[in-house]
């Protein structure tokens, strides 16, 4: 069985727009603008790889609706896998030529140092199976070593609020007096 990568060397399509292409792909791959902007920056970047033909062909329509174009090839196959890899139990039938290999898009860098960094392997951006729970995990919260001790419960039904002082004492009746004139 054929294996394919797919990378990204920050090029779109024709008629995209960057702004509109950049949002697409935060929203595709559930990332932060810092890991977009790694996309666009002119390293071919390999966004997905040991995929099967229908797995990369999904990637590769998924980008370029979202604007972006990509670059499939088919991975090196090891020598040693082939040998330690058992018979197929029953053969296939071939794909149609039209199916069997995508067609390999090679893209030039955009400027002589951009051209630095053309076989610069980048770390893989998968995408998030369906359901995946995407949030950080914490480490659990550890609650503050208090010494409460010199603290007491105040009765059911007690005052709670400030003590009286004797300047809070009640202004005396005055009602009785009056003015003369």
């Amino acid at each position: 069985m054929s294996l394919y990568e797919i990378a990204f060397s920050g090029q779109l399509l024709p008629g995209a727009r960057l702004e509109q292409v950049e949002a697409n792909l935060s929203k595709l791959f559930q990332a932060d603008a810092q890991r977009i902007a790694q996309l666009f920056s002119g390293r071919r970047i390999v966004i997905k790889q040991n995929l099967d033909f229908a797995a990369v062909e999904k990637y590769r329509q998924a980008m370029e609706r979202a604007g972006a174009q990509v670059e499939v090839r088919p991975m090196p196959v090891d020598v040693e896998e082939i040998e330690l890899a058992p018979p197929p139990v029953e053969a296939a039938p071939a794909p149609s030529e039209s199916a069997a290999a995508p067609q390999s898009l090679k893209v030039a860098p955009r400027d002589e140092y951009m051209a630095a960094f053309v076989d610069v392997e980048a770390p893989d951006f998968g995408i998030a199976p369906v359901g995946a729970d995407l949030q950080d995990t914490r480490a659990p919260i550890q609650t503050p070593a208090l010494d409460l001790s010199q603290f007491s419960l105040a009765p059911l039904g007690s005052d709670m609020s400030e003590r009286r002082r004797a300047t809070d004492l009640p202004a005396p009746d005055t009602s009785h007096l009056k003015l003369a004139d």
